[in-house]
């Protein structure tokens, strides 16, 4: 395995216990592990390989779910302040996905000397169980990079409902434009679990889907969730009795690929029946 698959994965390995800070916004998350890792890295630079006992004890270098950990270029971990501390001396290389592979080949690109870095990619939170986004910002001092990182908050209410009237006035202005866009996810209509789709209300068919095109020229009437409860029917009767509405259902999440619950928000916007959903739980 080469250099760079060895710190993409232990870079997962050694977050896979940072949970989200269920009060904190992700602007405060991001400012706070930054400020971390530049104490982290002041402290190294005055200690050398001498702080790693430092980092690897609950004190200073521990905030919330926040934590400082150290890996050298081959792939071993010399230091952790979270539960991975168990791996400080082992190397943790393993087969990584393509998706964080590719995160971190292109993050590690950018030269030593250009101070913190940051990626981001998908990984499970054990906290939850859930494949969530992962943050995590780190910087190379020769043969050792230190790294902090933090969950992504999943896509809100106000976030799905943002996107659908994103979708709602694009479609008004472009009507062939914006079914195109979404179908080749360009134009911003995906959006992590957050995604678009778009029904013909006199065929009832699909026209448009941000994540799964196999749907096309579906029959949205027929669509039911994966106990066999009717999903396409009640909306369609929802919306034919008003402009805008909202739906909760059972639905596989693309990202994390689970059954969860959703909320639809749904508008009609001439034609078209436009959703975009957010998942709960």
């Amino acid at each position: 395995m080469g250099f760079v698959q060895r710190l993409a994965w232990l870079g997962a390995v050694l977050l896979l216990s940072l949970g989200q800070a269920g009060a904190a916004t992700e602007k405060d998350d991001s400012k706070a592990a930054i400020a971390l890792l530049e104490k982290a890295l002041a402290y190294y630079h005055d200690n050398g390989d001498k702080a790693f006992a430092a980092f690897s004890r609950q004190g200073e270098f521990v905030d919330r779910d926040r934590y400082v950990f150290v890996v050298d270029t081959k792939g071993v971990m010399l230091a952790s302040g979270g539960p991975s501390s168990a791996l400080i001396g082992r190397d943790v290389s393993e087969v990584l996905g393509p998706e964080l592979q590719k995160a971190f080949k292109d993050a590690l690109k950018v030269p030593e000397g250009n101070g913190i870095q940051q990626a981001e990619y998908r990984w499970q939170n054990q906290a939850d169980g859930r494949v969530e986004r992962k943050h995590v910002f780190y910087q190379r001092i020769g043969q050792r990079i230190l790294a902090v990182g933090y969950y992504l908050p999943r896509a809100s209410a106000e976030q799905a409902k943002s996107l659908l009237d994103k979708a709602a006035t694009d479609l008004t202005k472009d009507e062939k434009g914006t079914l195109t866009a979404i179908n080749s996810l360009k134009g911003g209509y995906l959006q992590d679990d957050l995604y678009v789709f778009v029904v013909d209300l006199n065929t009832r068919r699909y026209v448009a889907h941000g994540t799964n095109l196999r749907l096309i020229n579906t029959d949205f009437a027929k669509v039911r969730d994966p106990q066999g409860k009717p999903v396409g029917e009640p909306i369609l009767a929802l919306i034919g009795k008003q402009d805008e509405g909202e739906y909760e259902y059972r639905w596989k999440n693309p990202v994390t690929g689970k059954i969860e619950d959703k909320h639809a928000y749904l508008k009609k916007v001439g034609g078209f029946l436009v959703a975009v959903g957010y998942y709960s739980a």
